[in-house]
């Protein structure tokens, strides 16, 4: 399933938590401190490295928001390798340089595979191991920005710029009370938090698709499918862009969505509607194409749109300048 309800506000559970997740929160600090002092030191295998991260677990927009800072720097002349987790994937285990073309989401993970989509012509570096990922990429594209989808806790690796995304929460405890990986106490390293009084993070919804790419025009389906860390904002945005649907099926995040009796309960022939993350998991399976299906995306945009570019351009070089 996705993230515990609980996450999203106090509720009793989350304080009955709350003495935990006061304990997980110093044990953050203290491995933090150790690299803020100097006992453990970053690797620096390659320069520059970007990081968009973020405070808390899942559901917040980062991977858009990183394919939108890439095209941003693409647009500049820059040349960009992207580096992400491959999360629950065998590609996930070290770091690997992912083969040109379409990627299999079984083999290389959901968020990559649909990042090959949309950007076709950027290096994929795939794999939680982050500093041997900026080995490689210094390696094979010495003259690019290496561009992390996700990782901001990921200290062992030296980040020269680090954008995250809060967005506006009620709960606010670490795990396991909330969803957080570290309070705001600690979060004070990052260059920019959205959303701020300068710049904010928008999202650009209700773009669902057939599957052969056409505009979707009817506004109801027999199935929803969701794999997502927060299934409940998902039907929530469908539902506030006028669809109505007759049944829900939610699996956990990143489920690999391989089971044979995943639409057992499902007629052949029913229109079904997932996001573009699960779709690119559904492309695997031909033994579900007798069943009619949309896809519902989203992507995202930093208003004002000129002022941030100025702005990550302006940081880049500076950070370029530093080293």
């Amino acid at each position: 399933m996705g993230n515990p309800v609980f996450w999203e506000k106090i509720e009793p559970v989350s304080v009955a938590l709350a003495p935990l997740s006061f304990i997980y929160a110093a044990g953050w600090a203290v491995y933090l401190g150790l690299y803020q002092t100097g006992i453990k030191r970053a690797k620096r295998p390659h320069q520059p490295v970007i990081c968009v991260g973020n405070l808390r677990v899942g559901g917040t927009g980062k991977t858009p928001l990183t394919i939108e800072i890439a095209r941003i720097l693409v647009d500049a002349g820059h040349k960009v390798a992207i580096s992400a987790s491959g999360y629950g994937s065998p590609g996930s285990e070290e770091a690997s340089l992912a083969p040109e073309g379409p990627l299999l989401a079984s083999r290389w993970g959901d968020e990559p595979a649909l990042m090959r989509i949309k950007l076709p012509s950027v290096p994929l570096i795939i794999g939680r191991n982050r500093v041997r990922a900026a080995a490689l990429c210094h390696e094979h594209f010495p003259d690019h920005v290496m561009l992390m989808d996700d990782g901001f806790q990921h200290l062992p690796l030296a980040k020269d710029l680090t954008i995250v995304i809060d967005p506006k929460s009620e709960n606010r405890l670490c795990f396991p009370a909330g969803p957080y990986r570290e309070t705001v106490l600690t979060s004070g390293r990052a260059d920019l938090i959205f959303p701020n009084d300068r710049f904010d993070v928008v999202r650009t919804e209700g773009l669902v698709s057939t599957s052969d790419g056409s505009p979707a025009t009817a506004r109801k389906v027999d199935l929803v499918l969701c794999a997502l860390a927060r299934p409940e904002a998902f039907f929530e945005s469908l539902e506030n862009h006028g669809w109505r649907f007759s049944r829900k099926l939610i699996k956990g995040d990143h489920d690999p969505l391989q089971s044979e009796s995943l639409l057992q309960m499902t007629p052949k022939g029913s229109t079904i509607l997932c996001s573009a993350k699960d779709w690119v998991k559904i492309l695997e399976r031909p033994d579900l194409a007798d069943y009619q299906w949309l896809i519902a995306d989203y992507e995202v945009r930093v208003e004002p749109k000129e002022e941030f570019r100025q702005w990550l351009i302006d940081q880049l070089g500076k950070k370029n300048d530093a080293s």
